[in-house]
């Protein structure tokens, strides 16, 4: 897990700021102060109305209005492939089951080979049941089975070649799948979730962890059921695997925590160096940004001083 850290910008697909124009200037941004990859969250419509159960906010209210602007991320990724040169595109993370999984596979092998292969998979179950139901997905409840396969699947049609697969959820018989990805087997997996079932699906099917939304305290613990996974189950090795942490950045003003107390990410510059100390001290190598606030200028002035502030000092 040594390395040099890498720094990556969530662009915002959903919220006030969910432009064409905003997004593009935040991938530049991005790639002008030297961050690594740029990262999209993934929503496709937002129900007019969904029960308070989003994970990581105080009341399970989703963070912002559901009528704001919302960006799909398949989409996005594509223009933002071809605006920009260096940086990485990831997905942070991408609703497994929301999408057909041969054309998933196959839209994000060709944005692999477009972009010579900076494509990252971040993978989830997701959440919000009422947008499973707009979207008529297979059953809400069995999303976790779902995601194992259809990760089977995008690694499969990602290799390239002739293809068949026959699972619970989804069956086909043999297609061919070229080109296969530039990445080799397949571009990188980060499974999202901090359930013990999405830790053992970032042990069975993954090449790493993404977390979001944790104390310290609590990602240590995590991190410890992780490794316990790895063992038991054999296929990867946990110091082979690669962990990243998303926070939401407020630089100057403290936000309260789920938990209490303040959310990291959030405060002054010399908290925020501190808060993200202590999880690359857990053996972290890989951070998502994002800064959710509503104003354009303060979103660039907030990720400037990040990369010119924070970044150099962790």
């Amino acid at each position: 897990m040594a390395g040099e850290l890498e720094f990556g910008l969530d662009v915002g697909v959903y919220g006030r700021l969910a432009t064409p124009d905003e997004v593009l200037k935040l991938a530049l941004l991005a790639e002008d102060e030297g961050f690594h990859a740029l990262w999209l969250a993934d929503h496709v419509v937002f129900p007019a109305k969904v029960a308070p159960k989003y994970p990581y906010s105080l009341d399970g209210n989703f963070p912002v209005p559901l009528d704001e602007p919302l960006l799909e991320p398949i989409a996005t990724m594509g223009v933002l492939v071809g605006a920009t040169k260096r940086v990485k595109i990831g997905t942070a993370v991408l609703v497994m089951p929301h999408r057909n999984p041969i054309l998933l596979a196959r839209m994000l092998a060709t944005l692999d080979v477009f972009s010579q292969g900076r494509i990252i998979l971040g993978a989830g179950v997701g959440w919000m049941e009422e947008e499973f139901a707009a979207l008529n997905t297979f059953d809400f409840a069995r999303r976790g089975k779902v995601t194992d396969e259809y990760l089977e699947i995008f690694k499969a049609i990602c290799e390239g070649g002739q293809v068949a697969y026959q699972g619970e959820t989804y069956q086909f018989e043999a297609v061919n799948s070229y080109p296969p990805s530039v990445q080799r087997p397949h571009p990188p997996i980060l499974v999202g979730g901090t359930s013990n079932l999405a830790l053992a699906r970032v042990a069975r099917l993954a090449n790493g962890w993404l977390s979001v939304g944790l104390s310290l305290e609590k990602l240590a613990e995590r991190l410890t059921v992780l490794r316990r996974c790895c063992d038991e189950i054999g296929i990867r090795a946990y110091d082979d695997l690669s962990l990243y942490h998303k926070l939401f950045i407020n630089i100057g003003e403290a936000v309260a925590a789920k938990g209490g107390g303040r959310e990291p990410g959030t405060g002054s510059v010399a908290e925020i160096i501190d808060d993200f100390k202590g999880i690359r001290d857990l053996g972290y190598q890989g951070f998502i940004v994002r800064y959710r606030g509503s104003d354009s200028g303060e979103q660039q002035r907030q990720i400037a001083r990040f990369a010119a502030e924070i970044m150099p000092n962790i």
